[in-house]
């Protein structure tokens, strides 16, 4: 019986000892021990190596295809058409006849004003002899000077009249459909087609206030259209001269050549303008960077160990960053395992661009 409390008493007293010595142990040797092991263990990681690059900052925004010149032809007069002069979808030149309105009364009232008139100079011919002879007053010969100028106003007037029966292509383009026939009835509120200048065409499009300062007259930018990846390119004619109070945008149009006559107004345009150019600027990818708490740090290698490195950041483009401070030209980035690392710890890289 002696022997079994004997036993038990020594077997109390070692399980008393182990507890002691692990709740006790002190945090030095506990935190020695785990640095230890940190420096033990060897991260796999790719790199590359920091150096000066070219910099464009840009911005994408959306904007609109619009004609060099556009108008919707309307007739001055009402009548009836009597002659329809184009084809739907041709070229016509500046000055061309289009349409041709019913003029036959116009014409009979020309003809007899143009009559009037001969026979009011021919008067008036007769007039000014008898008054270097005192045969008729001077007030008799200025009324029939009167009548003279009366008889050729209404010609003038006539033949503006008639002027206005033509519709005539104000500007060299396309003309689109048509929607009336020959014999319609049209008065001034009917369109009769329009035409179109699409050679050069126009780009307008917004962009935010605060890069006003960016754009400037002559500036070259690229563009894209819908079902095409092919970039184009536009430069910069215009710029409204005021900021849009609601919006907070400036409106910018720019000029394409469109000699293939591919591109048409009212198509959408995805623009890609360049803000700011810098030749050597240090980039880094996007993944290589870690948030924290104030900021933002990278790993970088040196002497095969990693190294924090707080740095701070520019602009960015789809896949890298601007790196401003923190990093030198010539430094070695870890971008690939960064959430193992910690300071100290050893490096294998496999692979440094």
């Amino acid at each position: 019986m002696k022997k079994i409390i004997l036993f038990i008493i020594v077997i109390v007293i070692i399980t008393m000892l182990i507890f002691i010595k692990i709740w006790f142990l002190s945090p030095e040797e506990t935190q020695g021990k785990d640095m230890m092991k940190g420096k033990s263990k060897t991260a796999i990681v790719t790199a590359i190596i920091a150096k000066p690059e070219k910099l464009e900052n840009k911005i994408f925004v959306s904007g609109s295809i619009v004609a060099n010149e556009s108008v919707d032809l309307v007739p001055e007069t009402a009548g009836k058409i009597t002659q329809i002069s184009f084809k739907e979808g041709s070229r016509v030149n500046k000055g061309d006849l289009l349409v041709k309105i019913n003029d036959s009364e116009l014409q009979a009232q020309l003809k007899k004003s143009i009559l009037k008139e001969k026979l009011a100079s021919e008067r008036e011919v007769r007039q000014k002899k008898l008054l270097n002879i005192n045969g008729i007053s001077q007030q008799e010969y200025d009324a029939t000077l009167t009548e003279l100028s009366s008889a050729q106003a209404d010609i003038e007037l006539t033949q503006a009249q008639i002027s206005k029966t033509e519709i005539k292509a104000p500007f060299s383009g396309t003309v689109g459909l048509r929607s009336v026939s020959e014999g319609s009835y049209v008065n001034q509120s009917t369109k009769i087609a329009s035409i179109q200048q699409t050679d050069p065409l126009k780009i307008d499009f917004y962009i935010p206030e605060k890069y006003s300062s960016s754009v400037k007259i002559n500036d070259s930018i690229d563009f894209t259209i819908e079902g095409s990846d092919e970039i184009l390119t536009a430069i910069v004619s215009a710029i409204e001269p005021k900021v849009d109070d609601i919006t907070r945008t400036i409106q910018v149009r720019a000029i394409t050549p469109n000699h293939s006559g591919k591109i048409l107004p009212g198509a959408y345009a995805r623009i890609l303008f360049s803000l700011e150019k810098s030749e050597n600027s240090i980039l880094i990818p996007t993944q290589a960077i870690i948030p924290i708490l104030k900021g933002q740090k990278v790993f970088v290698c040196k002497n095969g160990v990693a190294e924090e490195a707080i740095i701070k950041t520019g602009l960015r483009t789809e896949t890298k960053v601007e790196i401003l401070d923190g990093i030198q030209s010539g430094d070695t980035v870890i971008t690939t395992g960064i959430m193992q690392l910690k300071a100290g710890m050893a490096l294998k890289i496999t692979s440094i661009k």
